[in-house]
């Protein structure tokens, strides 16, 4: 199966399950960035980010015997609360490997959501993939990577293909997709799909500064790692290294990555909340910050961005506004 094929498979198993989200605009965000901007909006998709597509996608693709024993996933928060959801669905155990560091909000949604939830100490080196390797071993579990699968891919190309449907419905035909990038999956996913449905649309990697390995990989034309893996308010995004399926897929189809601040993160997420009225975390304003603060990185009269999820605990919440509740 082709790449566009298997995300084209997953639209039809996603359809009437997760959400068309729209794709909006303000004048006074298209002021600050000096072109018109389109923000796909996935903090209102299903769990409060995209990643509900791509847990989808990969639940209902498996055997029906094998779904039965359960799945396990590791994660920061989003993927976690996705597969929490898609296995709540599918009325199947799921295991969720949670940093102990990850914010209060997303451990609770996820326990919430019915799933079994066991703590790593990230912060102390403890291997995620060690533990969750451990337990689906001895459980008999399936692993649903956070981005490096394909069914996962291809659940998130399933956002590309709405954005190319959306775009052409604005009239835009021509303009840089700015996408919040971890490991690569949505990134991946929606060049995919842009490169076959909306090929004058060029998908670009958003990350937080200290933590841009996709922009460094691209750069440099091989992956290359981040010094650490935690200690950015962009929990949602701090991946180590582009994934071994995504990093080929980006560096085909991508235009240079893009490097936000976080302080700039924090005044997207004021600006989407006052001008948009919707609630962006830190790691899902990137896109959102590069689009309105590296104005002269980006061509074009339209540009395109996510806002990749909105899972955000409160306290993080009020500073995005304190510090920047203001109109520019």
């Amino acid at each position: 199966m082709s790449d566009i094929a298997r995300i084209r498979a997953a639209a039809g198993r996603l359809a009437g399950h997760a959400r068309r989200t729209p794709l909006l605009s303000s004048p006074f965000l298209d002021e600050i960035a000096g072109r018109h901007v389109l923000v796909k909006a996935e903090c209102l998709q299903h769990t409060g980010s995209f990643k509900y597509r791509g847990a989808r996608a990969a639940v209902s693709a498996m055997a029906p015997d094998a779904r039965a024993k359960g799945v396990i996933a590791y994660s920061s928060g989003n993927h976690a609360q996705g597969v929490a959801q898609a296995a709540r669905d599918f009325a199947v155990p799921a295991v969720i490997v949670m940093p102990a560091d990850a914010p209060r909000l997303k451990i609770a949604n996820t326990r919430a959501l019915g799933a079994e939830v066991v703590l790593y100490d990230r912060a102390g080196g403890e291997s995620r993939e060690d533990v969750g390797a451990r337990i689906a071993r001895d459980r008999g579990l399936t692993l649903i990577k956070p981005y490096d699968a394909p069914e996962v891919i291809a659940g998130q190309g399933t956002c590309g293909l709405e954005i190319a449907r959306q775009a052409r419905e604005a009239g835009v035909e021509a303009a840089d997709v700015l996408v919040c990038c971890g490991g690569g999956g949505l990134t991946g996913g929606i060049a995919l799909a842009l490169e076959a449905e909306a090929p004058g649309l060029r998908p670009r990697p958003c990350e937080p500064a200290g933590f841009d390995d996709t922009a460094r990989s691209l750069a440099a034309g091989r992956i290359e790692r981040n010094a650490t893996e935690s200690g950015s308010i962009c929990d949602a995004i701090l991946t180590p290294l582009p994934g071994e399926l995504t990093f080929p897929i980006l560096r085909r189809l991508c235009g240079p990555g893009l490097v936000v601040t976080e302080d700039e993160c924090l005044h997207a997420m004021a600006l989407a909340f006052h001008r948009l009225k919707v609630v962006a975390e830190p790691g899902g304003a990137v896109a959102l910050a590069a689009a309105l603060f590296r104005p002269k990185e980006i061509a074009g009269d339209a540009v395109i961005v996510t806002i990749s999820g909105g899972n955000v605990d409160a306290q993080v919440f009020e500073i995005a506004l304190r510090q920047h509740g203001h109109t520019p």
